[in-house]
């Protein structure tokens, strides 16, 4: 494992405790833990979350694609978060992928596509309203989830991958929050860093090619929100991924948040506590509805 890895690993985690220090399952919400989505039930596995408001009515589904520079995160880390998500009327999906070094690309997409295959075949048992699964991601899980809404929809692109996502499935909208979108690796930062984690070629011309969202956006792209705020250190991928989504006519919104007085920081919309954060994911969630 690298220093950048062993660093992200170190330093992220003690940000989220802080982040989440004594935050507790609010009462208004029920959740159904550790549900295996694949053959590992360590690093393959799921919590649902539902307002218990909304007991036997079908809801609809937004699944978390978390952050954590590929190489960190799971559900425990974003329960809260999606949670809080829960609670605008959503049926919120949080699940655990398997994580760099230990296991490359694409092994995060592959969970990915199992666990929107899973939504899918659960409908029924956890009140899913199928017909509309949104999806959010953040950082490292902005990225994969671009990545994956790209397999959904350019069958070239998908045809580089073993797996396939369920037959006509997209999803209905997404949100991709502070994310990588172009990665170069002539710049030397802590995203070029962690690639020799995450590419079992440890970035090569093709590996590289394959994992740029923006190399395989079309027009039949989900529409998009996504956001970037001013201490974000991937603040300049933004304007890489407006490009491309109007070039393509994907319906989209983007969001900057903060300014010169109000220094926000890279997925300051998890720290649910803060008001900019309940700012960005009303305004996420309200997005999401002009799609039901």
């Amino acid at each position: 494992m690298s220093q950048a890895s062993e660093m992200v690993r170190t330093e992220f985690k003690k940000g989220d405790d802080i982040r989440d220090a004594g935050l507790t399952t609010p009462e208004d919400i029920v959740r159904y833990d550790d549900i295996a989505y694949g053959p590992d039930p360590a690093q393959q596995s799921l919590d649902v979350y539902r307002p218990k408001a909304s007991e036997g009515k079908k809801l609809p589904v937004t699944v978390s694609v978390h952050g954590g520079g590929w190489v960190y995160g799971d559900k425990e880390r974003y329960q809260f978060y999606c949670m809080n998500l829960a609670q605008r009327g959503f049926a919120v999906v949080n699940f655990t992928y398997r994580l760099a070094p230990e296991n490359k690309y694409p092994s995060s997409l592959e969970d990915t596509n199992s666990v929107f295959t899973w939504v899918l075949a659960n409908g029924e048992k956890y009140g899913f309203d199928t017909e509309h699964i949104f999806a959010v991601g953040d950082s490292a899980g902005a990225h994969n989830l671009g990545l994956y809404s790209g397999i959904c929809t350019n069958p070239q692109y998908a045809a580089e991958y073993s797996f396939q996502p369920p037959k006509g499935f997209r999803p209905t909208a997404i949100a991709l929050n502070c994310g990588a979108y172009e990665i170069d690796t002539s710049k030397k930062d802590l995203t070029t860093a962690l690639m020799s984690d995450f590419l079992p070629e440890k970035g090569s011309p093709r590996e590289l090619d394959l994992i740029n969202v923006v190399n395989h956006i079309t027009g039949d792209y989900p529409p998009t929100f996504f956001m970037t705020c001013t201490e974000d250190f991937l603040k300049d991928q933004a304007p890489l991924l407006a490009a491309k989504l109007l070039a393509e006519d994907v319906p989209c919104v983007f969001r900057y948040y903060g300014d010169k007085n109000k220094r926000l920081p890279h997925v300051f919309h998890l720290g649910i506590k803060s008001e900019d954060a309940t700012l960005c994911n009303d305004e996420e969630c309200a997005f999401f509805r002009e799609f039901l």
